[in-house]
């Protein structure tokens, strides 16, 4: 059955199809790992206004609300390197490639 249906394709190998596919989903799954880089920057924007707000309201806190943003905002920052490094991994090593 799969073999009519990629001759009707005009898909005459199979592994090069499949390298094909499994390329095509590694990237698919790139991207998307490449989109959760997007939650620590909306983070730590609303979390730096939070703070410029709030040393503005009370100067006197400004070091230790200085401080623990700059912890929050390296906590949140390791998600999107983590997220770039998956999708570097994806793209570039390729581990399902050899499963084929």
């Amino acid at each position: 059955m799969i073999e009519l249906i990629l001759s009707f394709l005009g898909i005459e190998n199979i592994e090069t199809f499949s390298k094909a596919l499994v390329l095509a989903a590694s990237a698919i799954g790139a991207a998307a790992a490449m989109v959760a880089g997007l939650g620590p920057g909306v983070g730590e924007g609303y979390a730096v206004g939070k703070a410029c707000k709030t040393i503005g309201r009370y100067p006197e806190s400004s070091s230790a609300v200085t401080r623990t943003m700059f912890i929050g905002c390296a906590i949140s920052e390791s998600m999107g390197i983590f997220a770039f490094v998956v999708a570097m991994i994806i793209m570039f090593i390729n581990p399902f490639i050899e499963n084929l």
